[in-house]
């Protein structure tokens, strides 16, 4: 009896400390908690100022978001721009990611890396980029919560806009694809912009097909560009459009440049340069379209080193968005040689250079959408950006064979598997 008498307040005790080490745990698991979000609140606030803190919430990898985080941080030129190219891995694009990273610019990448041409190519020019500091992100633009994830991770002053669903003739098997990467895209990115604080400038590609079925030459950037001969060219307008837009409610500061028939080194496989060389090397007959009455298509090929150059400019001149004590602009300039060339006349060229022969095959023009004519009148450009093409055709194409062997071998047949037996459109 007593011996029950004297344990019952001993194993009160016992009882009463269980929920007493509870209560510890919970205090220390509640002020852990409570730093966490104190830390986590930091962090956003950091992130709406200056370059952005990496606050990962949305799929973008943890590898992508530091390589980007590592790259804004730096202080690259000393001037404090940091730009942003869509399409990095994307032939234009590519070589202008390489030109501002090679004047010491801090520059971040963006592809989708479709295969509407063989990926091989496009993963090849993100490695050569990444080798010069310049991480290409896998980010599809209308992922809106991954792009304002990027945006949140990096405060762009410039977003150099070249991603697009490229080709004429591709758009008669998949037009979607061109509403959803050439105009729902762009306007993912325009919102993700006008978001930020403070805004970037735009700079975009448009293309010298948005003048249509016009038959004044050479194309002047006032003339009428609502007859559109493709939905590729449809689309294009309709981001110029889009991008006005943008300029008139929010003063964004908007640059268009229309370029004209671009070929050069790390070219696209889907265009007559490329494919011709890869013709030629395999012995295959080439296609060359001929319009009504035998008419030869004609085009004013440029070297997109001389591209390039433009768009540094464009870059450089384009006064900052919604700035009180600058206003913003919106313009649009051609891009182009100004020589125009038969396609017959680059082929026998092309040819030439590569010391082979060519299998020529002429045949009628489809209703692709294709026009028969181009013609770059590039005085705004001159003026404005200080423009001026150097490169002839001629030029142009030795630089781009001399690449193509570099490349593909010296038989020109050395291909990833994704581009043996490619054929385009």
């Amino acid at each position: 009896m007593s011996s029950k008498t004297s344990s019952g307040p001993s194993q009160g005790r016992r009882l009463l400390s269980v929920p007493v080490a509870y209560w510890q745990i919970a205090s220390v698991f509640l002020l852990v908690a409570l730093c966490a979000t104190v830390g986590l609140v930091f962090v956003w606030l950091r992130s709406t100022q200056g370059t952005a803190v990496v606050l990962l919430v949305h799929p973008l990898s943890s590898k992508s978001a530091a390589s980007v985080y590592n790259t804004c941080a730096s202080s690259g030129s000393g001037l404090g721009k940091r730009y942003l190219v869509t399409g990095a891995a994307g032939f234009i694009g590519f070589h202008a990611a390489a030109q501002l990273r090679s004047r010491g610019d801090v520059v971040v990448g963006l592809d989708n890396f479709n295969d509407y041409y063989p990926v091989s190519l496009k993963r090849a020019r993100a490695q050569a980029l990444a080798d010069k500091g310049v991480p290409v992100v896998d980010l599809d633009l209308n992922d809106a919560d991954a792009l304002q994830e990027l945006f949140r991770l990096c405060s762009f002053t410039h977003v150099l806009h070249l991603a697009a669903q490229a080709g004429v003739r591709y758009a008669a098997r998949n037009p979607f694809a061109y509403v959803q990467s050439n105009i729902a895209a762009s306007v993912s990115l325009m919102e993700a912009m006008r978001l930020q604080k403070p805004m970037p400038a735009l700079v975009y590609a448009s293309s010298s097909s948005v003048y249509g079925l016009s038959k004044r030459l050479p194309f002047t950037e006032d003339d009428r560009v609502d007859q559109p001969a493709s939905l590729y060219a449809a689309t294009k307008r309709s981001l110029e459009l889009l991008a006005h837009t943008y300029f008139n409610i929010y003063e964004m500061s908007v640059t268009g440049l229309r370029f004209f028939t671009v070929y050069g080194p790390w070219g696209r496989p889907d265009m007559s340069v490329m494919a011709f060389a890869r013709n030629i090397v395999d012995g295959k007959p080439i296609r060359v379209f001929m319009g009504p009455n035998n008419t030869e298509l004609a085009r004013d090929f440029t070297y997109v080193g001389d591209i390039v150059s433009g768009v540094m400019s464009a870059l450089d001149t384009a006064p900052p968005s919604a700035d009180p004590l600058t206003p913003a602009t919106y313009r649009l300039f051609n891009l182009g040689n100004t020589q125009v060339h038969t396609v017959s006349e680059m082929v026998d060229t092309l040819q030439e250079l590569m010391g082979m022969k060519a299998l020529v095959r002429r045949m009628p023009l489809g209703a692709t959408g294709d026009v028969l004519r181009t013609n770059a009148n590039i005085t705004a450009a001159a003026r404005a950006l200080g423009y001026s093409p150097r490169t002839n055709l001629r030029q142009g194409l030795q630089e781009f064979v001399k690449w193509y062997f570099e490349y593909y071998g010296p038989d020109g047949k050395k291909r990833p598997a994704d581009e043996v037996g490619y054929v385009p459109d």
